[in-house]
């Protein structure tokens, strides 16, 4: 395989890539900054409180489970975050397996494409592929886990309402989502409850549910509990108003994504248009294209290429996200 055709393939990989990243993930989740304020809503809670830091009781059940030598790789450094992570997924994953599955999957990658290819450049690409394909899962499971959460989240404060208005204590209204509902919100209710069972007050409770699930919705539920606790106040009539807000922003959220559906197409049209045009001139005219990938000059004019369709993808990708 020459050098030109190997460019040519990197080139369509990562403009595929960065299409399946930018554009076909929901326009309207959450955005990085807004996960970022979340973090350090949390982080500045906890250096207010005395207490130590948040700890999901899920995460230190599976501790306690393992064995001593897997126990000191999951608490290495890093490996706290990627946990939390992981667990936001809902897979059964452990950190450090994780990273070693990242590792041998590249070290085969990179071996695998220096016998076929005997390029300098081929088992580098390939090793990183490989090494990102596990954490490209979880991340994909985390993101239709917290969307499939916030869909439900509505009816679950409806429900919660409900129950309060009736007379139940607020813990019990907990159990009945975990008990009534389908998962996540069902698994994440019943932890919530269960921590409130097992000694941790509604409050430690509540911001564990939130650095569970780090959404703009959550942190609206979890702070209109909190300042009720506090100051008083009809818990069922604000629960209520929360979820009429919640259905406005997603209504909002879908108005966006329909609206913003025709700029997703065009941008794929647009990246995808001269690897469709590619392929047409080597099936017609397959002596035309051998002197742009086999000449120095063209594989510059095609890595240049790459470059520009990238840096347009990017764009496109920053103007379509919008946060809601």
């Amino acid at each position: 395989m020459s050098n030109g055709m190997m460019i040519f393939i990197v080139m369509i990989f990562v403009t595929v890539f960065l299409l399946v990243q930018g554009l076909a993930t929901p326009v309207f989740g959450e955005s990085a900054k807004a996960r970022k304020r979340l973090k350090n809503k949390l982080a500045d809670i906890e250096s207010a409180n005395e207490e130590e830091a948040f700890s999901s009781i899920l995460r230190q059940k599976y501790l306690r489970e393992l064995a001593p030598w897997e126990r000191q790789l999951e608490r290495l450094p890093r490996m706290e975050a990627l946990a939390a992570f992981i667990e936001q997924s809902g897979l059964k994953y452990l950190s450090y397996r994780v990273v070693m599955l990242s590792i041998i999957l590249a070290i085969v990658a990179a071996f695998g494409a220096w016998i076929v290819m005997r390029v300098w450049y081929a088992p580098i690409v390939a090793a990183v592929i490989a090494a990102y394909l596990p954490f490209m899962k979880i991340s994909s499971a985390r993101a239709k886990r917290i969307a499939t959460f916030e869909e439900q989240l509505p009816d679950a404060i409806d429900t919660m309402g409900r129950a309060l208005r009736a007379g139940h204590p607020f813990p019990a209204t907990l159990k009945m989502i975990g008990e009534e509902f389908e998962d996540p919100i069902a698994s994440e209710f019943d932890l919530t409850f269960g921590d409130i069972n097992y000694g941790n007050d509604v409050r430690r409770a509540m911001l564990g549910l939130l650095s569970r699930i780090p959404t703009v919705t959550v942190m609206a539920l979890v702070t209109a509990v909190l300042v009720q606790k506090e100051s008083g106040g009809n818990l069922a009539e604000i629960l209520e108003r929360i979820s009429a807000v919640i259905r406005g922003r997603f209504k909002l959220n879908r108005k966006v994504k329909t609206l913003s559906a025709e700029g997703r197409m065009s941008a794929w049209v647009l990246a995808m248009v001269p690897f469709v045009l590619f392929v047409v001139l080597m099936i017609t005219t397959p002596d035309y294209l051998p002197t742009l990938i086999d000449d120095a000059r063209g594989q510059k004019m095609i890595v240049g290429s790459m470059i520009s369709a990238s840096i347009g993808i990017l764009w496109i990708r920053k103007i379509l996200r919008i946060e809601v």
